[in-house]
């Protein structure tokens, strides 16, 4: 079975709000708005989402092409990184790659690489059980989780080297096409302005 998993874009950063209650920026409602407006294949597809804001902002114009509910899961969520709240981006760089270069250890109490690997897996498996094996099927999520789970497709070990910022960039908002039950990565992550129309063909 063929799924897309997108990478929510540009975010407003607040110090004041926690993490996860962020939405979606101009610029990210922009692309969003873009990507969906020019994506017929999203037509009657199932949506599936993390609960955090800035993935269901998301999944919502999404859902508003596909004329289907957003189907949400905590587990989709990204690596919890409550232990440290909002880093500045060179220290959150900075974790960010001890995150991923260790994946059995915590980063200053980050959720462990291989224990979130684990949570996003399952999680999709249980999602894609649940529905035709002709659906298409749609995830909004996140950069670090959605890398993990494209490193689960491909028989990949955990690595930086495949997480959005080096193969898509744009500061989020990227996809990636895959089958779950091969498993097999098929697409990359791609920016939202070079995901075909056809790739659910």
């Amino acid at each position: 079975m063929r799924a897309l998993y997108l990478s929510h874009p540009q975010v407003r950063m607040d110090p004041a709000i926690p993490v996860p209650l962020w939405g979606l920026s101009d610029i990210g409602k922009a692309r969003a708005d873009a990507f969906v407006a020019r994506s017929p294949g999203l037509v009657g597809a199932v949506v599936f989402s993390s609960r955090e804001t800035k993935a269901l902002e998301l999944a919502e114009r999404i859902a508003g092409r596909s004329g289907t509910p957003v189907l949400t899961d905590h587990d989709m969520g990204e690596n919890d990184r409550s232990a440290t709240g909002f880093l500045p981006p060179a220290l959150f760089e900075d974790h960010a790659d001890r995150f991923f270069a260790a994946p059995d250890q915590s980063v200053n109490g980050w959720e462990k690489a291989r224990a979130a690997q684990a949570r996003i897996v399952a999680s999709v498996r249980m999602a894609l059980a649940s529905v035709p094996a002709d659906a298409r099927v749609v995830f909004c999520g996140h950069g670090a989780v959605g890398t993990l789970l494209k490193c689960h497709v491909a028989g990949l070990p955990i690595s930086r080297a495949e997480d959005q910022s080096r193969k898509g960039g744009l500061g989020g908002g990227n996809g990636f096409l895959f089958d779950f039950t091969t498993p097999a990565l098929l697409i990359d992550w791609t920016p939202f302005e070079e995901i075909g129309p056809d790739w659910f063909d």
